[in-house]
């Protein structure tokens, strides 16, 4: 059985599902956790400290 290309309108659609689910996996809120706790030697934690300083020493 040979392979068929996929319309241009279906892999528009498929390459819009998967960025959608994408999307959707990124937005998801980090639930309370042992799992899900952010560490505190992570990225994320050490921007939120110099976005807290920059902002309060205005």
């Amino acid at each position: 059985m040979g392979v068929t290309r996929l319309k241009r309108k279906d892999r528009r659609n498929k390459t819009t599902s998967r960025l959608e689910v994408q999307f959707l996996k990124l937005a998801t809120n980090i639930e309370l956790g042992d799992r899900s706790a952010e560490k505190k030697d992570s990225q994320i934690a050490k921007n939120n400290a110099v976005l807290a300083i920059a902002a309060s020493g205005k």
